[in-house]
């Protein structure tokens, strides 16, 4: 039987991700032969709040049912967009940009990695009270 309450949380968490991605993503024109910043922005900040989110609830508060899957699967579920950076890499690729579209794969992934290992560690350094 699922836990209505903890679909909704997934289903609140992620409106509100897709919100903010969508209203990130009408503040340019996407042109396949230029770094695509909104869909980089989102993706990062993304992988960021997922090393918070995780690490915070995980490690430095209570469990609960319903904070993972707001904010994990929900926010950053929503707010994230690999999809969307899979098109815009063909894109370029189409556009005879290769170089952009590996450089776009490869600095995406990495900083995606050290956004999550920095908000880790953030989230580590801070004391915990008792």
């Amino acid at each position: 039987m699922p836990d209505h309450r903890e679909l909704a949380a997934v289903f609140v968490g992620g409106a509100l991700g897709a919100a903010a991605r969508a209203a990130l993503s009408t503040l340019t024109v996407p042109d396949p032969g230029r770094w695509p910043w909104p869909t980089f922005i989102v993706n990062i900040v993304g992988a960021f709040l997922v090393g918070y989110f995780t690490t915070r609830l995980l490690e430095r508060l209570p469990l609960s049912s319903y904070r993972r899957p707001l904010l994990g699967t929900g926010l950053c579920g929503g707010l994230t967009t690999f999809s969307t950076m899979q098109v815009e890499t063909l894109k370029m690729i189409e556009h005879g940009d290769w170089g952009l579209a590996a450089s776009y794969t490869v600095i995406s992934i990495m900083v995606g990695m050290l956004a999550v290992q920095l908000a880790t560690a953030l989230v580590r350094r801070v004391r915990v009270r008792r």
